[in-house]
């Protein structure tokens, strides 16, 4: 199995797995030492009991061989056969000092006086019984020492199937009990590690919930009472998910109030570009009162008076459009720059700055992209381009539609703008410039941007100052309305 795969199942599966992993590696090497350790006993007691077999029968058949007796050889042989039953002796074979066959347990098999055959010399071993595991027998032999001299030897075979079927026994039992005891320890662990990691699963959920926006603390319920780990884990999260919310209402806050600051910034100049058709407004209305008579000073006063009353709606109407929110999906239009224009214009003249425009409009009526949004972050980009451009300068806005999307291009003629504030815009996340309270109109254009599904970019111009790029997709259902 892979690594991917085995980290793909879950814990409370891979727990339990290792844990009767482990019980089989232990439970074969204890078996694996208790059938050596019955081997090693059960050659010991056959060893033991086949030395007492050959002992007592090379007392009784050591006159006899002295003699070459062979009727009181295998008269011995007979009687040892029954006296020692529990080592379960095959065949035994008595030999003399010329290795000729004296007697066998089965003459008919084994003549008396035969040559042995060469089998017998080959079998043995340096212990006392030899064991033929394919065969299960064992082969044991006894010199026959008389005064010092060897005057034959006694030759043993041994049925040894009961000790294979022991260990056999032992084999089955150790297998189904250390199977038995592997399963019993695989289910618990099973269960306990299922029980431990309980508390994990509930905080994986939270977890996997904040990743798509939806941060929901922990109910008390699901908190384990006491003060445990767990318990302080817990109470962690929660106390992060009400620091997390406590930050993103006070820089919600903050986003309201620059945009509050803005519009104030934007007050004073708007209130001359009022008040100056106000005063015409005046002049027009005294000059009705004194001379309405008149038809040719009528009719030019109400005129100056719609001029007048024309551009204040436009003023104001541009004013209300940027700053309130829009519910609707209404598309950019050429009108949006142009209030955007009207807007700025205040502020422009107040540093006598001159601003380069360059609207590539395509010739259709509208962009597929939303225009409110769009209209505020430009606005928010041509006031901070105009606010570190200084006196006399130059403030550029340029936008274009092409292929799939809109690109917009605000520039400035500013010392440049800092790393950290740079960040808000093209950084994966806003950083601490947010957190400090700074760069907050910034952060409004990436709010506007990435609900947009859009991209900001950031490049020092040509001739001095920075260029900060917008590329703002198409909305897809929009453009395909617009093609049908």
């Amino acid at each position: 199995m892979s690594p991917f795969r085995w980290q793909a199942i879950p814990l409370s599966f891979r727990v339990p797995a290792i844990v009767a992993l482990l019980m089989v590696v232990i439970s074969a090497a204890i078996s694996e030492r208790v059938l050596d350790r019955l081997s090693r006993t059960q050659e010991s007691y056959l060893d033991g009991l086949a030395g007492t077999y050959l002992d007592g029968l090379s007392s009784s058949v050591l006159p006899a061989v002295l003699r070459g007796d062979v009727w009181e050889v295998f008269d011995a042989l007979d009687r040892s056969s029954s006296v020692y039953e529990s080592l379960v002796p095959i065949e035994t074979v008595v030999t003399g000092s010329d290795g000729r066959v004296l007697a066998a347990t089965d003459p008919d098999k084994i003549k008396a006086y035969s040559e042995l055959s060469v089998e017998y010399a080959s079998r043995y071993g340096a212990e006392t019984v030899t064991i033929d595991e394919d065969r299960k027998t064992g082969f044991a032999r006894r010199e026959l020492v008389y005064q010092g001299q060897p005057i034959g030897a006694i030759h043993a075979t041994f049925d040894v199937s009961h000790l294979f079927a022991e260990r056999r026994e032992v084999l089955v039992t150790l297998l189904v009990t250390n199977a038995i005891v592997a399963g019993l320890f695989a289910f618990g662990g099973f269960l306990l590690v299922h029980r431990m990691i309980g508390p994990i699963r509930v905080l994986e959920s939270h977890m996997r919930s904040a990743v798509h926006g939806a941060t929901e603390p922990i109910s008390p319920g699901e908190i384990p009472p006491g003060d445990g780990e767990v318990a302080s884990l817990f109470h962690g999260y929660n106390t992060l998910v009400y620091a997390e919310r406590d930050r993103a209402n006070l820089a919600m806050r903050l986003a309201e109030e620059e945009k509050l600051s803005s519009l104030g910034r934007l007050a004073s100049g708007m209130a001359h570009e009022i008040n100056n058709p106000l005063g015409g407004l005046f002049n027009a209305i005294d000059t009705l009162k004194n001379h309405g008579q008149t038809p040719g000073v009528r009719d030019t006063s109400i005129s100056l008076i719609e001029r007048g009353l024309a551009g204040i709606r436009d003023v104001v109407e541009a004013a209300l459009a940027t700053y309130r929110p829009e519910r609707s999906r209404r598309p950019l239009t050429a009108d949006d720059f142009d209030d955007v224009r009207l807007l700025l214009k205040p502020e422009l003249r107040r540093k006598r700055q001159q601003l380069k425009w360059d609207i590539l409009w395509d010739g259709a009526r509208e962009f597929p992209v939303r225009g409110g949004p769009v209209r505020q972050a430009v606005l928010n980009l041509l006031l901070n381009a105009a606010a570190v451009t200084p006196e006399a300068g130059v403030v550029s806005l340029r936008a274009k539609g092409a292929g799939r999307s809109l690109t917009i291009e605000i520039g400035d003629q500013g010392p440049g703008m800092p790393q950290e504030i740079a960040g808000i815009l093209v950084d994966r996340d806003p950083g601490p410039a947010v957190r400090a309270g700074r760069g907050l109109g910034l952060w409004m254009v990436r709010r506007v941007v990435d609900e947009l599904g859009g991209s900001a970019s950031i490049a020092p111009k040509n001739d001095g100052g920075t260029a900060v790029t917008l590329e703002i997709p198409f909305d897809r259902e929009d453009a395909e309305a617009d093609a049908a």
